[in-house]
């Protein structure tokens, strides 16, 4: 069996520069401190053998200045362009085998999501696991072909499109869908966590 490649999208936290529409609501100071405890704990829960977990980091220098990821985990730079080239870019360059992108700004994503995950990947072309908002807070590819350059464009991301656009996009795979997470991008997102 292929090695399963788990991928944590993360921003370095920076006040300004992380979480801004959080930040716009509660303070950047605030906003860039949740979404740094948020990610390590999320870090923290999802290191499992079943899988080998990655950070895909944001900006790229980070993959060798970053003090505040942990160190024994491989990084690798998100590059450039919108969140879909960024993904589609992580998705070709990853180790052949299946491959699941997620964000760092979901508290409720567990072991069991992730490994239900990667069940749907042995059965199916793919998998997404949407957001409320019209998002999504993972997708996966089982990779049994060579992801396609631009499979993600056109996709209104930050948007309640975007997963319609996604699954449009990803048209003719077999596409499982994974249980519906919140993300956490404004100050209600956060109170409804409580």
């Amino acid at each position: 069996m292929r090695q399963r490649q788990l991928i944590v999208m993360l921003k370095e936290p920076h006040p300004g520069r992380v979480k801004t529409r959080l930040g716009r609501e509660i303070g950047m100071v605030p906003a860039a401190w949740w979404f740094r405890r948020q990610a390590m704990s999320l870090i923290r829960r999802l290191e499992d053998p079943r899988w080998r977990l990655a950070l895909a980091v944001s900006p790229d220098v980070t993959v060798i200045t970053s003090r505040i990821w942990p160190g024994h985990l491989p990084r690798i730079a998100q590059g450039k362009g919108d969140l879909g080239a960024r993904m589609v870019r992580l998705l070709r360059q990853a180790p052949p085998g299946p491959v699941m992108i997620i964000g760092a700004d979901i508290p409720g994503i567990t072991r069991s999501h992730i490994a239900s995950g990667f069940q749907a990947l042995d059965a199916g072309d793919g998998v997404i696991g949407p957001a409320p908002d019209g998002g999504y807070w993972m997708i996966g590819l089982k990779r049994t072909r060579s992801v396609p350059s631009g499979v993600l464009d056109g996709v209104r991301w930050s948007s309640p499109h975007a997963m319609a656009d996604t699954i449009a996009r990803l048209r003719g795979l077999r596409l499982a869908r994974a249980a519906t997470l919140q993300d956490v991008d404004t100050a209600a997102d956060l109170a409804a966590l409580r």
